[in-house]
């Protein structure tokens, strides 16, 4: 199609397929023998009417099944690959004399070892936007060949010039801080001209925009810069987690340029955005229409929405996400618009990467109204007419209870009885230790603006995100108290993390470039942070939640080892808490000591819960 009418790729009344001159692309772009998943489907682009016979002659290898759709420059090959195969180069050949090679290699040997390892409670995830936390490689920020070819700082809409080797330079940082795992976003090839969101021209830096899946973007270092940094990571004994799109890719992927099929999209009459409400999904008085527009509309015209209930849709992204855990030794995914996918598809990716790397660990962003809505697409313990198998969401309801903890004035159901009302609702989850937590991330305000720039209170709410139940995740630059709203945009809260560019007039990196509150919420979040890593109690333990009372919200965190106490006070007046309420955790209990000042203390009856604050004891 010509590049003219991309912004209105959602008027399908008639698809037509033009000529479409390029060299021969193979999708997966190779594979591994060992497999559990050893049917494959190759797509293969470029090619003509000629082109709809192919044959293969490799030991090991059968052909079972050859389709050309009715744009004639694709052709699907399904292929099985037997257990006796064995790792080499084989030659696939075309109907039309053309031919290429497809390689199979060895399947890892090391996966749920020292790669695929999975992502747990015991864990610290840091969320990284690369293009705004450090530029490692200069000479990739620029490049001729991208249709967005200028980075600059200057603009809070275009590219910086961050990318993996920044990450991968500041992995010692991030270990010293306390974090297991780097979660990045979209890190795969965004080659698209800026577009107009709004009234601002944007420029994918993001990486939500995918053009291919096959190739890391060249200005964020390319394949070898993302295999270098998962390397190196695991070598520090730590995670990569990787972010997936299903629901979308940009508007210049091969396959909305060149559509394979007319059904390879969400088609409609006229451009139909998402209505974005879950509840259709469970509703039980929903109509099928709100529903069929949740799934197929769009979420922006220039993010194509993919048809995943179409078997060869889903085969393509199904093969990619097994591809790029193999090929990077990535340790999970967190899949981005999860509750916009269509659910049979969801499912049977679920199932296809577990089936293959059981250690991985998957959470989906379900950016939901309810609890009962985050629940839902999770295992979860509700009677819904579909029964979703993701292991954990995003869990945006635990977001408002913290932060609403924190904020609000403590009443029968707001305040820290919001976080207490929250977590009795974890009943709906089958295990709400797999939800992954947080305060803020890259869509929305930072958290430290959204408690007023409180320092009493950002630490509390801290406090709260490392000694919950779930996977705890911080968003870059939390830990040198970045701030802002999303006004006007959401560039607000992606500023450049200070130090990360040569040249900064700060190095945030550096305690020496950190002011004294600064450098007051680094310690608390590293000490904390470290305390939680061998943390029995924290890590793999029970929650038992009190009541609240007189605004105090006491919580303990438990197992055969070890019990952790924690008393949130986020009012203003000091409150004295009688001991014996909590016998049933504490009998016993002969001292405590205060994890965060290392001061231990005897225990008797009455114990303060001084204003504003979060104690986290340790009781012996």
């Amino acid at each position: 199609m010509k590049r003219s009418i991309l912004c209105f790729l959602f008027v399908f009344l008639a698809v037509q397929f033009g000529s479409f001159a390029q060299e021969l692309n193979v999708y997966p772009t190779s594979w591994w023998t060992g497999m559990k998943y050893n049917k494959i489907q190759l797509m293969i682009h470029g090619v003509n009417e000629l082109s709809k016979s192919v044959s293969v002659n490799y030991p090991g290898i059968k052909l079972l099944k050859v389709y050309q759709p009715e744009n004639k420059h694709y052709v699907f090959a399904d292929l099985e690959i037997a257990a006796s195969a064995k790792p080499g180069n084989f030659l696939v050949k075309m109907g039309d004399g053309k031919s290429f090679t497809y390689t199979l290699q060895p399947k890892s040997k090391d996966n749920g070892f020292s790669r695929v390892k999975g992502v747990h409670a015991n864990d610290l995830v840091y969320l990284i936007m690369p293009d705004r936390f450090a530029n490692g490689d200069n000479a990739n920020d620029q490049l001729p060949d991208q249709e967005d070819k200028i980075a600059d700082r200057s603009n809070p809409f275009a590219r910086h010039g961050g990318d993996i080797k920044g990450v991968e330079n500041n992995l010692d940082y991030l270990k010293d801080l306390g974090v297991t795992t780097v979660w990045m976003t979209p890190v795969f090839e965004n080659n698209m001209p800026r577009m107009n969101e709004g009234k601002y021209n944007m420029s994918g830096y993001h990486g939500y925009w995918i053009t291919n899946h096959y190739q890391v973007d060249k200005r964020m270092g390319g394949n070898e810069a993302y295999m270098s940094l998962v390397n190196a990571a695991h070598k520090k004994g730590m995670k990569i987690i990787q972010d997936a799109v299903y629901n979308h890719v940009g508007s210049y992927h091969h396959t909305v340029k060149d559509l394979p099929m007319k059904d390879w999209l969400n088609q409609w009459p006229a451009y139909q955005g998402s209505n974005h409400r879950e509840e259709v999904f469970f509703d039980p008085y929903a109509a099928k229409s709100d529903k069929d527009i949740m799934v197929g509309g769009w979420f922006t015209p220039h993010l194509p929405d993919m048809n995943l209930a179409n078997p060869y849709v889903a085969n393509y992204i199904i093969q990619n996400t097994i591809w790029a855990t193999e090929m990077f030794g990535i340790d999970g995914w967190r899949v981005d618009t999860y509750k916009y996918c269509d659910e049979k598809f969801l499912n049977q990716i679920n199932t296809a990467l577990e089936k293959e790397f059981p250690t991985i660990t998957v959470f989906g962003e379900a950016w939901t109204n309810s609890i009962t809505g985050a629940a839902y697409f999770a295992q979860n313990n509700l009677q819904s007419p579909f029964k979703h198998n993701l292991q954990g969401v995003t869990d945006f309801p635990m977001n408002g209870a913290i932060l609403d903890a924190v904020n609000q004035k403590a009443d029968f159901t707001s305040g820290v009885n919001r976080l207490y009302m929250t977590l009795a609702q974890d009943v709906l989850y089958k295990d709400p230790m797999r939800n992954c937590i947080f305060l803020d991330n890259h869509d929305m305000n930072r958290s430290l603006s959204m408690v007023g720039e409180d320092m009493k209170k950002y630490k509390m709410a801290l406090g709260l995100l490392l000694t919950q139940r779930g996977i705890p995740q911080l968003y870059y630059g939390a830990e040198i108290a970045m701030k802002n709203f999303k006004n006007p945009t959401d560039a607000e809260v992606r500023k450049d993390f200070p130090g990360g560019w040569a040249g900064d007039s700060t190095n945030k990196f550096s305690a020496s470039g950190r002011t004294v509150v600064e450098q007051d919420v680094f310690t608390y979040i590293r000490k904390l942070a470290l305390f939680r890593q061998n943390s029995s109690a924290i890590g793999s333990g029970k929650l038992m939640q009190y009541i609240p009372q007189d605004g105090v919200y006491v919580y303990f965190r438990y197992d055969g080892k070890q019990t952790i106490m924690c008393v949130l006070n986020p009012g203003d007046k000091d409150v004295t808490l009688k001991v014996s309420r909590f016998v049933e955790r504490l009998k016993g209990a002969s001292s405590y000591k205060d994890v965060m000042s290392g001061q231990t203390t005897m225990l008797s009856d009455a114990l303060l819960a001084p204003a504003g604050s979060l104690q986290i004891l340790e009781i012996k």
